[in-house]
């Protein structure tokens, strides 16, 4: 071999070396550093991605249970309307079934757009789960005007139902929807309607119907009864006696305050 042979030779072993150190040998200190910071940009992305995803979907649910709407405890018949005869310069009376439909006792109230020619009977009361009762609603009807006609027309006076959730034993007062009016619910808002008294139609014959069962419940309240177990309907639902209780209620809120 000649020497020029020799030295080609030795240089291209040495080269070898070189490149077989180069490919075998562990990355630099900076490649390692920035790999390291590729991959925590990487996962610092995917969890603001998710955190941001949970976000959204937290408004979303928000918004989505907001569109709900909120879910009834009692169940009226009828359901949006209260049907009065139409009798122009007399008081008349229309009723309606009200049924807690929920597993708590539930007190409700009535309200009124029209106060000085209407009230209801009860005015309020509290309901037992599963437990009904009919209200009788009075309405003084006022003359028509000249040339205005009034049969089986709307009129603009409205009823509001509200109800809310209470313990079991809590004696109705009106005041319970005040001093927790962050709990009350608006149940339904009941428009009036006129009938015609002389045409008879299912709506009219309805509320015959239950007019008449409003009395006789009314008259069973008035009984004594014997504590025999849960009241079906809590007392005060007659006027007087709810008169009494508020009575009562009043003087333990004195008592409380001294």
């Amino acid at each position: 071999m000649s020497i020029a042979d020799h030295r080609r030779s030795h240089s291209d072993g040495k080269r070898w070396r070189l490149c077989s150190f180069w490919q075998s040998g562990p990355p630099s200190s900076s490649f390692s550093s920035t790999r390291n910071l590729q991959v925590q940009s990487q996962k610092s992305h995917e969890n603001g991605v998710a955190a941001n995803g949970r976000r959204a979907s937290n408004k979303v649910s928000s918004v989505a249970k907001s569109l709900l709407p909120a879910r009834r405890r009692l169940s009226l018949d009828p359901a949006n309307n209260l049907y009065f005869p139409y009798e122009p310069g007399k008081q008349v009376r229309s009723a309606v079934r009200i049924k807690n439909n929920s597993s708590s006792h539930v007190a409700f109230k009535f309200q009124t757009t029209a106060p000085k020619s209407s009230y209801m009977r009860p005015p309020g009361g509290t309901l037992a789960p599963g437990e009904s009762i009919i209200a009788t609603v009075f309405k003084f009807v006022e003359q028509p005007e000249k040339n205005e006609k009034q049969q089986s027309q709307r009129s603009k006076d409205k009823f509001k139902i509200m109800s809310l959730k209470v313990k079991e034993g809590t004696d109705y007062v009106p005041e319970l929807f005040e001093e927790q009016k962050d709990d009350v619910v608006a149940e339904r808002i009941l428009h009036v309607i006129f009938l015609n008294a002389e045409r008879p139609t299912p709506a009219l014959e309805k509320l015959k119907h239950q007019l008449a069962e409003a009395e006789a419940e009314l008259e069973t309240r008035k009984k004594p009864q014997v504590e025999t177990g849960p009241k079906a309907v809590e007392q005060g639902l007659v006027i007087d006696e709810w008169k009494e209780r508020r009575e009562k209620y009043l003087a333990k809120q004195q008592v409380a305050a001294m």
